[in-house]
């Protein structure tokens, strides 16, 4: 019993020193495990901050270089004093030096990358190299031939007054009406050129010759022979042939005479102009009085003398070659020119009312300012 107490007052002493240890020392604290952030680790190749790109040290400067070349004219020769402009990158601003004496030009401490040239010179045409200069290069340029540059010059051909009426003529030697009949005389430019002399003796036998006219005289002459006209020429082929003699001489001496040599003396125009506008009264009057009224070579209307006296004097000359028995006095010839003047004022209204709607092909005319 003894012994089992002391056991226990052994066991019980045991647990109160452990005790009185613990409360004087007590165990320490459990350690706690701060988390150290990651820092993360820079991939190879990458740069780091602070490091230039691809940079493993400092930036290398580059070295300028420099552009020299020659230029010379199409001959071969050099040119002194030509402008040479120096651009970079497609900049409008750059450096000009112009060409020594040899036609040499030098650009010194130009930066490298591409660059253009323009070359210019008086009376050359402009030149232009481009090119791409490498770091300390000494760029030396192909030969520059500078061309002769191409000059527009504008020529105003102005044709003289009597080379318009030479045109003007052509064009109305090609009037016909129906396309056969001549219309020679009827000009559609209110304000043609003044004729020549030249130009009307031309009018004249144009009319006079074409083939046309001998027809028509040929026809009247047959009538006349049909009615016994100028009996005393007689029948058959040889009276025939006097009949159209006499015919063609009415009609050329009156037209040499009234269309040629009386206008070209007075100066006055043998031509009849077509008006073509206002009213049917105004171009009827109009077309009545050109039979006793023409426009002269200067421009102004005046009284048709040419018209007038070239009758008179048609039927005075055909008094020399008409049968005696039917030669016309003075007084005659007179009222036969004044009956002439008569049919050319209907002829004139025939002109302006009727002969255009027949006539093909009319020459291009500008509004008429009469």
């Amino acid at each position: 019993m003894n012994g089992v107490m002391r056991q226990a007052r052994c066991f019980s002493g045991r647990w109160a020193w452990l005790a009185f240890c613990l409360l004087l020392c007590p165990p320490p604290a459990p350690s706690r495990q701060v988390p150290v952030p990651q820092v993360p680790q820079p991939v190879s190749g990458e740069p780091q901050k602070g490091e230039l790109p691809g940079a493993e040290g400092p930036p290398q400067k580059l070295e300028p270089g420099r552009i020299s070349g020659t230029v010379s004219d199409p001959s071969g020769v050099t040119i002194t004093g030509a402008v040479v402009k120096l651009t970079h990158g497609g900049q409008s601003a750059g450096q000009e030096v112009a060409t020594d004496e040899d036609g040499k030009f030098y650009f010194f401490n130009v930066p490298p990358g591409p660059f253009e040239l323009t070359f210019s010179s008086a009376g050359l045409a402009s030149q232009t190299v481009d090119g791409n200069l490498s770091a300390g290069q000494s760029y030396v340029t192909p030969l520059v031939t500078m061309t002769i540059a191409t000059q527009v010059t504008e020529v105003q051909v102005t044709l003289t007054p009597e080379e318009i009426a030479t045109a003007e003529i052509k064009e109305q030697e090609k009037q016909r009406v129906l396309g056969v009949i001549p219309n020679f005389y009827v000009s559609y430019a209110p304000n043609a050129a003044p004729l020549k002399a030249k130009h009307k003796f031309e009018l004249a036998w144009k009319s006079t010759t074409d083939p046309v006219t001998f027809a028509a005289v040929g026809m009247v002459a047959g009538f006349a022979q049909a009615g016994d006209r100028w009996g005393a020429y007689g029948q058959g082929a040889q009276g025939y042939a006097k009949r159209f003699g006499a015919t063609y001489a009415d009609v050329a001496i009156g037209t040499y005479i009234g269309g040629a040599i009386l206008p070209s003396l007075l100066k006055q125009d043998p031509r009849y102009f077509y008006r073509g506008t206002g009213t049917k009264r105004s171009r009827l009057l109009y077309a009545l009085g050109s039979a006793v009224i023409c426009k002269g070579d200067n421009g102004h209307w005046q009284p048709n003398y040419s018209s007038i006296g070239g009758n008179i004097a048609a039927g005075g000359i055909s008094n020399l070659y008409y049968p005696a028995q039917d030669r016309n006095a003075a007084s005659v010839v007179i009222s036969t020119a004044m009956i002439r003047i008569g049919e050319i004022a209907l002829a004139n209204v025939f002109q302006e009312f009727l002969v255009p709607k027949l006539t093909p092909n009319l020459p291009t005319r500008s509004p008429s300012q009469h």
